[in-house]
């Protein structure tokens, strides 16, 4: 009997170690990485595997890494399906594996609209969405405490903060750090389906200043320095947003399922849309020259990063995907005559020709991504400082604007245009060609981009009183303050890894370089340098930021810029005045609420 339970055990054992080794013989697996659009992996993701064959069937769920795998499949065809709250389920067909393969298929799922909330404890602690009859409030809200090494007081109309080198700034100080990841504010969109494949959408969006709860004015920081002397300024700065009801977007259009979205109204430039995706730090002001300063943005002016009266296509067609913009000339040319003596009842009323066209061609190959994007402005537009007031560097002058640049002929007496409430700009026609890439590596992002930006005097130059952003007016116009074309290049670089899906360590560096259109060129440490020399602008930044839920997250990192040459000259106080300080080092701390 004994001898018979041997045999029986030895045959058993002999035929599960004969099954076990045909397994691995001829056994396969499936594996991948799931990501969203921008190549962000994506945890708890749930994979079902089907064999076509015997409708057998697996589900696994990723890891924190977008990681799924499936070993021991029998040999035969196979359907994948990839389903995650919040994103529109993604299916792959046609999946043939032989005896022993191992194979690949990387999934990218695309974010749908997230389901309403349905109790204040889901909008804690979930991604729901305020969402009521396809008409969705989203918003963030944005605030932190930070330092500097050279900066300004503050004003509430300032959304950018002070983590750029300063040309005015001069001293060290603490102080609430506004808009760092994103800037707050709210809006209102909607998408809704009129006919089979076509819907209606629309978008209203705005931006305030968490410090203060008025609306984002780049253009008031400038007014409300005015004429006082360089010492008393407070932060000012330059920008799109100038106190428009709705700041950011406001538009409207039509989209198709095969056909793309038309929409027309204020809207993000091409090179916006695309800074935001290859910044690494996705435009965020307190970590981010690209974002803050706005430059390549807009194509050469960072009041042009949003367009007014402009009409936008997008088109996605498989991994391919294109857009054009144009924006229709609006607003004032102001007003200007060819006499050394004119006035305000013997000038000229000009025609604005603000008019600027863009193009963007881009797609991604796996984990690969990239974007091509050119931009034309008309008569763009660049406040570079308040209006000066009695002091050494404006000596014998009351206000900057006493000269009407289109004939430099100086307006002698009193401006004809009220200097109360009133900006000076310096305006150009540009061009500019951008380039960037992002590759998405398991849990790393790598970024890189490359500008090139070409700008020259204006075809049709404005005049005193010519309207600019938010409805304000210019005092103080300059149209010829190129002696020969400038050519600016941007640069940048960076990478964000994510730990554990939860928490973001992202490094980023960036340059701005401008050549030397002064004409003559005599620009030396000897000779003295102005704002029209050649120069340099770096700012390098790390930041982590941690999500305690799906809406909250704190951040926590550090910035250090500096200029040299041309680009350390604190135009337009005169002359060779430099900066106060050529550089400045900026710590933040502070959190995030979106909704």
């Amino acid at each position: 009997m004994r001898k018979a339970y041997r045999l029986i055990a030895a045959v058993v054992f002999l035929l599960s170690s004969s099954l076990i080794f045909a397994q691995a013989q001829t056994g396969a697996s499936l594996s991948g990485v799931v990501t969203d659009q921008t190549g962000a992996a994506l945890r708890d993701v749930a994979v079902t595997i089907k064999n076509v064959d015997t409708a057998a069937t697996h589900t696994i769920a990723t890891d924190g890494g977008g990681h799924y795998q499936a070993s021991g499949l029998r040999p035969g065809r196979f359907e994948i399906r990839a389903a995650k709250q919040g994103f529109a389920d993604e299916t792959r067909l046609g999946i043939s594996i032989a005896v022993g393969q191992d194979e690949t298929v990387d999934i990218k799922m695309q974010r749908s609209t997230p389901d309403a909330c349905a109790s204040g404890r889901e909008f804690a602690t979930t991604d729901c969405a305020l969402t009521w009859h396809g008409i969705t409030l989203y918003g963030a809200y944005d605030v932190g405490v930070g330092w500097v090494s050279h900066g300004l007081p503050e004003n509430g109309y300032n959304y950018e903060g002070e983590s750029l080198v300063n040309r005015n700034g001069y001293q060290h100080r603490f102080l609430i750090a506004p808009n760092n990841l994103s800037q707050t504010g709210f809006g209102i969109r909607g998408k809704e389906e009129f006919l089979p494949g076509w819907s209606v959408v629309f978008n209203a969006s705005t931006g305030i200043n968490p410090q203060s709860g008025l609306l984002a004015n780049a253009s008031k920081t400038d007014i409300i320095n005015n004429g006082l002397p360089r010492s008393s300024y407070s932060t000012a700065i330059d920008g799109a947003r100038a106190g428009q009801p709705f700041n950011d977007e406001y538009y409207a259009g039509v989209s198709s399922a095969h056909f793309g979205t038309l929409t027309f109204g204020r809207q993000r430039a091409l090179g916006t849309d695309a800074m935001l995706l290859y910044d690494p730090a996705g435009g965020g002001y307190a970590f981010s020259y690209i974002g803050y300063n706005g430059t390549m943005a807009g194509g050469g002016d960072t009041e042009d990063s949003r367009w007014d009266d402009a009409v936008k296509y997008r088109l996605a067609y498989g991994p391919v995907h294109f857009a054009a913009m144009y924006k229709f000339a609006d607003g004032s040319g102001g007003c200007y005559s060819a006499s050394a003596a004119w006035t305000d009842t013997t000038c000229t009323p000009e025609s604005a020709h603000n008019n600027a066209y863009g193009f963007d061609l881009g797609g991604n190959s796996g984990k690969f991504s990239a974007d091509l994007v050119f931009q034309h402005y008309n008569q763009a537009i660049s406040v570079l400082n308040p209006l000066l007031g009695p002091q050494s560097q404006s000596a014998g002058q009351s206000f900057q604007s006493t000269t009407d640049s289109i004939n430099t002929n100086p307006i002698n007496g009193t401006n004809l245009i009220d200097t109360n409430n009133t900006v000076y700009g310096i305006v150009t026609d540009n061009n500019a060609i951008m380039f960037a890439a992002k590759y998405t590596w398991d849990w790393f992002k790598v970024f890189a981009g490359y500008e090139y930006i070409w700008q020259n005097n204006p075809a049709d130059p404005l005049g005193v009183g010519a309207s600019d952003q938010g409805g304000y007016i210019m005092s103080g116009v300059e149209d010829n303050n190129l002696d020969s074309e400038k050519l600016v290049q941007i640069w940048w670089t960076g990478a964000k890894y994510t730990y554990r899906s939860k928490t973001d360590i992202t490094l980023s560096w960036y340059q701005q370089r401008q050549n030397d259109f002064r004409y003559p060129q005599t620009c030396s440490p000897s000779a003295g340098f102005r704002a029209s020399c050649a120069g340099t602008l770096n700012e390098g930044s790390l930041y982590v930021n941690h999500h305690f839920t799906k809406r909250f997250e704190g951040f926590v990192g550090i910035a250090y810029s500096y200029v040299s040459g041309g680009l350390a000259i604190a135009i337009p106080h005169g002359p060779g005045v430099p900066y106060n300080y050529n550089n400045n080092c900026a710590p933040t701390i502070g959190g995030r609420f979106t909704f």
